[in-house]
């Protein structure tokens, strides 16, 4: 009788195990599964609120007539001039060729907004201005500085036929610089020994854990200034006499748009806007920038770029 009950009393036991397990099973798949669906909801709402914001800042400004009426064509050279940016040299050239190429445009409007970058992309910039100002002479290029036109960003509006800002844009900066760094002393203190291994008198040259070397300094030097002369070249051939007889004009500093019109570095104040409407006299403007998708846009504005820029430890830049 007791051992009948005894089994009787385990089978009951197993079986109420057994539920509570099915149960707990149940309650981990219907958790799982609403998991998911809030993760998918989350991620939606990301790419509809991504979405929402790059389509929000989009130029509402900008109309779009038809391409066969009068207008004037917009192009933006935004964040830094680089060749895998939005403002590379590959991208906006194409803009300029098709812009100019469509006989309804009146000028040209390179709307600015950039500390600077490349040498070589802005300097390929620079020459297909030049060169497609001489293939089309009735098509003017104007550009327009917003926040900064610096640097490279200035080199490339040197070619413009005027370039216009606002009072409190910053503007200029033509100089060259040079980034890398030192950990000698830090690799020292650790107790750790560099073993390089190079051949050619000035392989190692910028190696950020060799010493420095003043023969290489010297050298360096000398690149640096050469190519600052090419960047004042570059500048004096588009602005011509405009400019002010002011060295520090190439000395590396910027102005605000105010002193930088006395400089003779702008040759007034003004929008995009103001320069199809009132210059132009072809008031509406047309987007020729390059379109960017979505993806491409917000890998770069979450800093892919600020990524790879920090993992290098030394680059050529004019800014």
């Amino acid at each position: 009788m007791f051992e009948r009950s005894h089994v009787g009393s385990a089978h009951w036991e197993r079986q109420t195990i057994q539920k509570v397990l099915l149960e707990h099973i149940t309650e981990q798949r219907r958790a799982r599964r609403w998991s998911i669906f809030f993760k998918l909801v989350t991620l939606s709402i990301f790419i509809f609120f991504m979405y929402w914001i790059f389509s929000s800042s989009s130029n509402k400004d900008i109309t779009t007539p038809v391409l066969t009426k009068a207008h004037t064509a917009l192009i933006d050279v935004h964040g830094e001039i680089s060749v895998d940016q939005e403002a590379s040299a590959s991208r906006i050239r194409s803009a300029l060729k098709s812009a100019f190429e469509n006989r309804n445009v009146k000028a040209v409007v390179l709307r600015i907004n950039s500390p600077g970058g490349s040498p070589v992309q802005a300097r390929q910039v620079f020459n297909e201005i030049l060169y497609l100002k001489s293939k089309y002479p009735g098509i003017k290029v104007y550009s327009a500085i917003e926040d900064v036109g610096a640097s490279a960003a200035y080199l490339i509006a040197a070619a413009s036929d005027a370039i216009y800002a606002d009072k409190t844009s910053l503007v200029g900066s033509i100089g060259v610089r040079m980034d890398s760094f030192g950990f000698v002393d830090a690799m020292q203190k650790v107790g750790v020994e560099r073993r390089l291994y190079a051949a050619g008198k000035h392989k190692t040259i910028l190696d950020p854990f060799s010493p420095r070397n003043p023969e290489d300094d010297a050298f360096i030097k000398q690149q640096l200034d050469e190519l600052h002369q090419i960047f004042i070249a570059n500048v004096r051939q588009g602005r011509g006499n405009r400019l002010k007889d002011n060295p520090e004009i190439f000395s590396g500093l910027f102005w605000i748009g105010e002193d930088a019109l006395k400089l003779g570095l702008i040759d007034g104040y003004g929008d995009a806007q103001y320069i199809a409407r009132e210059i132009v006299k072809a008031e509406d403007l047309v987007d020729y920038t390059p379109a960017t998708g979505i993806l491409d846009k917000l890998t770069t504005r979450l800093g892919a770029s600020v990524t790879k820029t920090l993992l290098t430890t030394h680059f050529l830049r004019l800014f």
